[in-house]
């Protein structure tokens, strides 16, 4: 079984978001409170009542064709990267995801892909982390396609 961990946004790009109060795109990015946003840095959802950013993230992976902007949600407040190996981070616990995968050129190998319950995310996620051919996995959610995470293996 493939070892791997999920990855937050950079604590740089959390912090810039907070400080700057600009996206990746130069974007004013919105305070907001929502009843369950996930954070990318310390991928935990965020509790009703604390504030969140949302703006612009540029995906460091895939480059290229497959390449997205996603919009990200991080506490408005400073937070802990999320930091811990083998375990599937919590924001995607709950929620209806889609785990994607690409290879060494950013192509998409839709044979890895797959749309599951976060809760059962597990034989996905470890089935891309397998395949030699997978460079790059993100999980998205998969209704809005927003990015909850890469993946890496260790």
């Amino acid at each position: 079984m493939p070892r791997f961990r999920c990855l937050p946004i950079a604590t740089a790009i959390a912090e810039r978001f907070r400080r700057t109060g600009a996206d990746d795109r130069g974007n004013a990015v919105r305070t907001m409170q929502t009843d369950k946003g996930p954070c990318r840095h310390c991928l935990h959802d965020a509790a009703p009542d604390e504030p969140l950013l949302l703006g612009f993230y540029d995906l460091p992976a895939p480059r290229g064709l497959y390449w997205a902007l996603s919009p990200i949600f991080v506490h408005a407040h400073a937070c802990p990267a999320f930091d811990l190996a083998d375990t599937v981070a919590p924001i995607i616990r709950g929620r209806l995801v889609s785990v994607r995968s690409y290879d060494a050129e950013g192509m998409c190998l839709y044979d890895l892909g797959a749309v599951c319950d976060g809760d059962d995310v597990e034989g996905p996620l470890l089935r891309a982390l397998d395949d030699d051919r997978a460079r790059t996995v993100n999980i998205h959610t998969a209704k809005p396609g927003c990015l909850l995470c890469r993946v890496e293996r260790i």
